[in-house]
């Protein structure tokens, strides 16, 4: 519920109290019929003011007052509102066009579907890497969202509109992480048919639902409840291997991290091996994998391993020093 709807309820009920309370204090302190102490509270809280239609005791007389100031109390209020609701109207509406127009610059950002409990902690890890715009269609989200200044689309993510808003033809990731299954089921179906290459990761719920997922069109595709039962177990058979892989999280306090670094055709790193690009000595970072052009992945590549055009290197080092290497590897520097 939005906070304008909480403040409309709020006031209906003021005016409820206001007329029952009203009415039946007239019929039991004057002994007044019920139309007639319903007609007398009316005038009352609407300060029209057409006399004593209930002829008052000094008990009604104070009544009669405390009703009148809560009547006007209550019109004040409700102005209130309503100027509350026509300037949160117009300044969303302004807020909306100029937030379109920011999201209609980007270029190579991510697309979050959902902004619940797993999309919060998926936009908390991707903001600071790259520029998110997050579709939404909740109210009560979308308020958090405005107030935390975050780019986002209010509408539903599974239709070509609302994706297209969102930049889909110019994103190069998209996540959905909504509560239903179907729903990211069609938000990937959709998303692929507007957009062909771009990287759709998924959540998934029930059992099952991966292999569907990846047949229409996901890259990935992450069960929350295996995923976090299998950290679980292996926190306690291999405490030390988990240690390991959190280095790659954000979360984790360390100057050390895993990174995935993309070979241009610009870089001086193609054609060199592993050991004449001096990688290790210079920059004290392991290359812990390859993933070759064509898909293959090459595990703990040896010393000779030839460094080629498009190959992403999974290393492991220092942040500055990994920064550092991207920019060599994309051209940038010279090694």
């Amino acid at each position: 519920m939005s906070s304008a709807q909480r403040k409309i309820i709020f006031g209906l009920l003021w005016l409820s109290i206001l007329v029952f309370g009203g009415t039946a204090g007239y019929m039991i302190i004057e002994g007044a019929s019920f139309l007639d102490a319903l007609f007398m509270t009316v005038i009352t809280i609407t300060t029209i003011g057409y006399g004593e239609h209930v002829p008052l005791s000094k008990t009604g007389m104070v009544f009669t007052m405390i009703l009148a100031i809560s009547g006007v109390g209550f019109f004040f209020y409700i102005f209130s509102l309503i100027g509350d609701i026509i300037a949160t109207s117009t300044l969303q509406a302004f807020s909306g066009k100029r937030m379109e127009k920011q999201i209609a610059k980007l270029k190579d950002h991510c697309i979050l579907c959902g902004f619940g409990r797993v999309g919060r902690h998926v936009y908390e890890f991707l903001s600071p890497e790259l520029q998110v715009v997050v579709i939404e269609k909740d109210p009560q989200k979308i308020e958090e969202l405005q107030s935390k200044n975050i780019l986002h689309i209010q509408g539903d993510a599974t239709l070509e509109e609302t994706l297209l808003k969102a930049g889909i033809d110019k994103a190069k990731y998209l996540v959905a992480t909504l509560g239903e299954d179907a729903l990211n089921l069609y938000v990937v179906i959709t998303a692929r048919g507007l957009n062909p290459n771009i990287y759709i990761v998924s959540r998934a719920n029930e059992h099952g639902v991966e292999k569907k997922l990846y047949q229409v069109g996901a890259n990935r595709v992450f069960s929350l409840y295996h995923t976090g039962a299998r950290k679980i177990a292996l926190s306690v058979l291999k405490p030390n291997v988990v240690d390991f892989i959190d280095v790659a999280y954000p979360e984790i306090p360390s100057d050390l991290e895993i990174e995935e670094v993309r070979i241009s055709e610009a870089s001086k790193l193609v054609g060199k091996t592993i050991e004449q690009s001096q990688i290790k000595p210079r920059m004290n970072a392991v290359i812990l994998a390859i993933r070759r052009k064509n898909g293959e992945m090459l595990f703990n590549p040896g010393p000779s391993t030839l460094i080629q055009e498009g190959d992403i290197l999974i290393v492991f080092g220092e942040r500055k020093k990994l920064e550092l290497l991207s920019d060599v590897a994309s051209g940038k520097l010279a090694l």
